[in-house]
């Protein structure tokens, strides 16, 4: 392939990335077809999509590992301040700071938050989302740094908080981005400030007390014990 078929090729794939981007963000994955994608980003050939990315599954890992790398580049950098800390809001920060600062780096309008809020909302496509995290050695090496940090917590425990944090992050920033792409008020003046107050709120799903299910089975009271 020739460099200027080559940046052709690329150039048509960051289209078709960014425009489908966008539409799964305000619609709904499954709600858009590949002729829209196409036609939003000035593709005459309504198989564009299909050719260059192949099923719609591809097409959102696709978009997903579009943002990975920058994302990847900030928690490193959030990680060099951490060290081997061992305050979980610091490893709560590593987390929250690379999305959002991501975000706040993209400059608006952006749709990243919506789509990936969208993706988690789907099953399998979540499952995508869900296997390319595990391949992020960043995220690994957060996931280490809360497990020193809470020790106590049983494996069920921290699997169920992990999910929580993470619905929390990207649906709250989701709900931030909508807004700004609106021009109507947000929660926090800034993405940083956002941040903060995400942190606060994760910092007190990861420490929250783990009540203990309890066996017995409560009876009705009867009259005598009336």
């Amino acid at each position: 392939m020739s460099a200027v078929r080559a940046e052709r090729v690329n150039a048509t794939r960051a289209q078709i990335l960014a425009a489908a981007e966008r539409l799964f963000a305000e619609r709904g994955v499954y709600a858009v077809s590949n002729r829209q994608v196409s036609q939003v980003a000035g593709q005459g050939n309504n198989a564009a999509v299909g050719y260059h990315f192949g099923t719609k599954a591809d097409l959102v890992r696709a978009i997903v590992r579009a943002h990975t790398e920058r994302v990847e580049l900030l928690r490193r950098r959030l990680l060099a301040g951490a060290g081997g800390s061992d305050d979980v809001r610091d490893w709560v920060g590593c987390l929250v700071r690379s999305f959002t600062g991501h975000l706040d780096d993209l400059g608006p309008p952006t749709w990243y938050a919506r789509f990936a809020a969208q993706v988690m909302t789907d099953p399998a496509l979540r499952l995508i989302m869900a296997e390319e995290a595990l391949n992020s050695p960043t995220l690994r090496r957060v996931v280490d740094g809360l497990r020193r940090c809470l020790p106590e917590l049983p494996p069920e425990v921290h699997a169920e908080r992990a999910e929580m944090a993470g619905q929390l992050v990207v649906h709250m920033c989701a709900e931030r981005e909508h807004a700004l792409a609106e021009g109507r008020p947000t929660l926090r003046p800034s993405w940083h400030d956002a941040a903060t107050g995400l942190i606060d709120a994760v910092v007190g799903i990861w420490t929250a007390p783990v009540t203990t299910a309890r066996n017995d089975t409560a009876t009705p009271a009867t009259e005598e014990d009336a």
